[in-house]
């Protein structure tokens, strides 16, 4: 109780003027932070910062935000990642056919990437370690540091180099940091945040409980999340640097508290501290007529005859004559991936997924936590677990995050493989099989690693920046092609897509900036800010 009250008097009280970010102004502006007048007056500057800084991980709005915050996440994860993972097909084209669902990259879209990923939590970080420093609340700056990660990983995963060792620096001209040493950091500050929350979760005392959107200042939660995350990035890094990968990977399971084994565990936004926030997809679906299955979605569920099909998506309209009948009597049919046609009626009736206003928008949920591990023990076996046995567990999992009670063994043993995807009419396509893999736990090592790779992709709907990023450090689960790809100039290929964005317009557009633009790309793997260049843990 001493401590809540202590929150409130910093949140009463404190104020502090900060620089913003680094030297791109136009997309240095976040539009939830407060100033340091308006914390002052509102009484929230410390714990409002901790609910803004939570609203960065993805975007995620009110009712009161109107349809600002749906249209940022539409253009900057949506119609990139959610689509480049095989989950989503769209009903629309933008930009004559020229856009990011066609691996054309759209400088406004990626710049919005960038500022929602990054910029935006960077202001509210550096509010509450300057807070976390004045007032001695070391577990306030743990908590903005798993937060900050948690947004900045998708921004490091998506371009590469960027700021990071610096990132506090009083000035506006901030290095980019390497790759590897983003990720070292990124370990280094995951390990002495648990180190700080443990200590608090093991005597019961609550962090930020009343601003906390996600687990209501639950410090075990927030150390089991912590541990999750070090374990999903440990296992980013395995083919780049597997020692450093196997050392984080066995500190994160041999934590005193652990990682995410329970449903309730999860990570995620929807309501708590006052607020109701509303699922974006949802809207895309609904409101814009535009999001709906996407062709590998299709060829996997249907073909698997997966128990999630209907848990994931809707069947057609009624009056669509393209509906593909599946086992359970429905009839599903998806759109595919980078088409060139416009909106339109067909399109429309097509399968939408079966996601509510008031679903929640998942960060990282135990399912996900069991297919690491079963990787883990895949490779490396010993203290790590039989890779089996988690597997099966990483499917028991999410079916129950899904409320399915369909037997898993029946599932694992059926012998089902995925299927071709056709439409026809006016809007006809044809795609075969994207492989001939089944559910049950047999093979030699790659091919185990494969079938994890693919119930863990299946598992991570609709989260398709994890998805995207997972498939570019495995090569798993394979996808069916764009229909058109028009970011063959800048070396993409229809069968490699998108390795990683390119650095927004402006981050050159000064002279100070094209200095620190010209350091960071030579960085890059090969040197070179394409579309193309894989980033340094992609390099299986």
């Amino acid at each position: 109780m001493k401590k809540i009250n202590q929150y409130k008097f910093i949140a009463g009280v404190f104020a502090v003027s900060l620089l913003a970010s680094c030297n791109y102004e136009e997309i240095n502006t976040n539009p939830f932070e407060l100033t340091d007048e308006e914390g002052v007056m509102d009484g929230v500057a410390v714990g409002g910062l901790i609910t803004t800084i939570e609203r960065t991980v993805f975007p995620v709005g009110t009712q009161a935000d109107d349809t600002d915050i749906i249209n940022q996440y539409q253009t900057d994860y949506h119609l990139s990642a959610d689509c480049w993972s095989g989950f989503f097909g769209q009903n629309n084209t933008w930009g004559g056919g020229n856009s990011n669902v066609t691996y054309f990259l759209n400088d406004s879209w990626i710049s919005g990437t960038y500022k929602r990923a990054y910029t935006n939590a960077l202001d509210p970080w550096k509010k509450l370690k300057a807070a976390a420093e004045k007032n001695n609340t070391p577990e306030v700056f743990a908590l903005a540091q798993i937060l900050k990660i948690s947004a900045w990983h998708k921004a490091l995963e998506c371009f590469g180099p960027m700021p990071y060792s610096h990132a506090a620096d009083a000035t506006m001209n901030i290095p980019f940091d390497s790759e590897k040493d983003i990720y070292t950091a990124i370990f280094k500050d995951l390990t002495e945040a648990i180190e700080i929350l443990t200590e608090k979760a093991e005597n019961g005392v609550e962090v930020m409980s009343e601003y906390d959107v996600v687990y209501a200042g639950n410090s075990t939660k927030w150390v089991k999340y912590a541990n999750s995350l070090l374990l999903r990035l440990a296992m980013r890094v395995r083919y780049a640097d597997e020692a450093l990968s196997k050392q984080y990977v066995s500190q994160a399971l041999n934590h005193s508290i652990g990682v995410m084994t329970a449903k309730d565990d999860e990570a995620q936004m929807s309501t708590g501290a006052g607020y109701t926030f509303r699922n974006n997809i949802y809207w895309l679906s609904e409101q814009y007529d535009e999001s709906r299955m996407g062709s590998s979605m299709f060829s996997y569920l249907m073909g698997y005859e997966d128990p999630r099909l209907s848990a994931y998506f809707l069947p057609v309209d009624s009056k669509s004559t393209q509906g593909k009948e599946a086992f359970d009597g429905k009839q599903y049919q998806a759109v595919p991936a980078g088409h060139l046609y416009g909106k339109n009626d067909e399109y429309k009736m097509f399968s939408k997924p079966n996601i509510q206003a008031a679903t929640p928008t998942y960060w990282l949920r135990a399912s996900e936590v069991y297919f690491l591990r079963a990787e883990a023990a895949l490779i490396w076996g010993g203290e790590f677990g039989n890779a089996e046995d988690l597997y099966k567990q990483g499917i028991e999992m999410s079916f129950q995050e899904n409320g399915i009670s369909s037997a898993v063994d029946a599932y694992m043993n059926s012998g089902k493989t995925p299927i071709k995807h056709e439409v026809g009419g006016s809007y006809s396509c044809s795609f075969a099989s994207p492989c001939a893999t089944t559910v049950k736990f047999e093979g030699n090592t790659e091919q185990k690693l494969e079938k994890i790779m693919i119930q863990k992709w299946i598992a991570l709907f609709p989260n398709g920046q994890e998805a995207w990023t997972e498939w570019r450090r495995t090569g798993y689960p394979k996808l069916n092609p764009v229909m058109a790809n028009r970011g063959s100039s800048q070396g993409v290929t229809a069968e490699g897509g998108i390795r990683r964005m390119i650095y927004p317009i402006s981050f050159y557009q000064t002279a100070d900036g094209q200095k620190i633009y010209n350091e960071a790309v030579k960085m890059l793997s090969n040197g070179q800010d394409l579309p193309s260049t894989h980033l340094w843990w992609d390099c299986k």
